[in-house]
């Protein structure tokens, strides 16, 4: 027969070995949940960060319906450099897995490509008057504003251009 007093020190090792060991019981789970909700709904005003709610793969469109908003507790303070808003993240895609229940560093973001690695795309020249287009095939992929390289399809030569927000490439005199 077990003492009280044992079973309760049993339970605690138990606890703790669980702990230690990387996984925690379901029911120290919830129970932690459940108080964390309690204590956010109960502060008056926290910092507000996203976290995911399901691993979010590299290459993969942020959806916010895969992104939870969690108050954080009184004295704790967001790390710099983490979303905070649903509208930053919108449109974009993760550079790299995101984990569900951790902070989203915008440094793990991207704009979606406008411009696909061996696609083909017009590419402009303008200067004043004179507009000169041409069919090139882009090198690299790019977002608005990204500097790729792309091969014009007649010539064969290969220089740099400024992705647009129409996916179209714009170069310059150099």
């Amino acid at each position: 027969m077990v003492s009280p007093a044992s079973r309760s020190a049993l339970c605690r090792t138990a606890l703790i070995l669980a702990l230690v060991a990387g996984g925690v019981p379901a029911f120290a789970q919830e129970s932690a949940d459940q108080q964390a909700t309690q204590v956010a709904s109960n502060q008056a005003a926290g910092e507000v960060v996203l976290i995911p709610n399901r691993v979010i793969y590299p290459g993969e469109m942020i959806d916010t319906g895969a992104l939870k908003p969690v108050t954080l507790l009184p004295g704790k303070h967001r790390p710099d450099a983490v979303a905070t808003q649903a509208e930053e993240l919108k449109g974009k895609v993760a550079k790299r897995t995101l984990l569900p229940g951790r902070y989203i560093p915008v440094a793990a973001i991207r704009d979606a490509w406008l411009v696909e690695q061996g696609a083909a795309v017009q590419v402009y020249f303008i200067a004043g008057d004179l507009t000169i287009s041409a069919t090139a095939v882009s090198l690299q992929p790019g977002a608005a504003g990204d500097l790729i390289k792309v091969r014009n399809t007649d010539s064969g030569k290969i220089f740099s251009g400024t992705v647009m927000a129409d996916g179209t490439i714009r170069v310059s005199a150099s």
